[in-house]
């Protein structure tokens, strides 16, 4: 418990200044992460017997995030998207040379992985950038809230929880739990709200919602990766609270759909 809480505290300490620093530390550090991310779900489906395109994978990671990291940073680079055809087909050209009974799966792996862990943090980014210039706000109170649920759910779950949410998937999850995540998420919004004033209570409370469903949703998702490979962590890289993806997951499936409505209310 103790390492735990002490990997926990560096950990958001860690996060906190990966926002608050600097756009350029901000576009860096995430890039680092996704990459990282990338290559433990490529590593977890090695071991049930898969042979994705690790290096092929990783560097069209690199690429499409940092492609649509200059894209949201300046709008002239737009030219660059026309890269990426070119190296993502690298993915097929290769299994081409190589022996393998089963090359379409490796081949699908490979491009589940890019869209598993590359495209939610390259959305995550991009909220930084929703308004046109960069701005903090939007990623900080992101997290925020998703951690605000995450400790809601947890909170309310283990003292009130009795209705199994997804019990196939992850047996201590609860309806109770989720409820309880999204009231906490609101009060957290409530709060987020005062002080960045870039949109409206309400739009706050709703970025809450989105987060606290599609986050549990992600947490799920994760789970039953991990069931469908007999694994119990994604990895070891934080003690005591398992491996990127494990930290991630409530990001995987909200950080899109929260930059979607967020696009659609400030460019109204």
């Amino acid at each position: 418990m103790k390492i735990r809480a002490i990997t926990g505290f560096f950990f958001i300490i860690v996060m906190l200044a990966s926002v608050l620093l600097d756009h350029y530390v901000f576009g860096v550090f995430y890039l680092l992460l996704s990459g990282f991310a990338l290559w433990e779900f490529y590593g977890l489906v090695k071991t049930a017997g898969i042979k994705p395109d690790v290096t092929t994978g990783i560097l069209n990671g690199i690429c499409i995030y940092a492609v649509f990291a200059l894209v949201s940073y300046d709008s002239s680079y737009h030219k660059l998207l026309f890269l990426l055809p070119l190296t993502l087909s690298a993915v097929f050209i290769q299994e081409l040379f190589k022996k393998s009974s089963a090359p379409f799966t490796n081949i699908g792996y490979t491009y589940l992985g890019l869209l598993f862990t590359i495209v939610p943090f390259t959305f995550f980014h991009a909220l930084a950038y929703v308004g046109g210039a960069f701005n903090f706000h939007f990623p900080l109170g992101f997290l925020l809230m998703l951690w605000a649920n995450d400790t809601g759910a947890y909170l309310v779950g283990s003292k009130l929880g009795r209705t199994k949410l997804f019990e196939r998937h992850s047996p201590k999850k609860t309806w109770e739990g989720l409820i309880g995540g999204i009231l906490i998420t609101a009060v957290a919004a409530y709060f987020i709200s005062t002080y960045f004033t870039e949109i409206a209570l309400e739009h706050w409370i709703w970025m809450g919602i989105l987060i606290s469903c599609f986050g549990t949703t992600g947490d799920l998702i994760e789970s039953m990766f991990k069931r469908s490979i007999d694994v119990k962590d994604s990895g070891g890289i934080l003690p005591g609270h398992g491996g990127l993806l494990d930290r991630f997951d409530g990001l995987l499936i909200a950080a899109p759909i929260v930059y979607a409505y967020l696009y659609f209310i400030v460019n109204s």
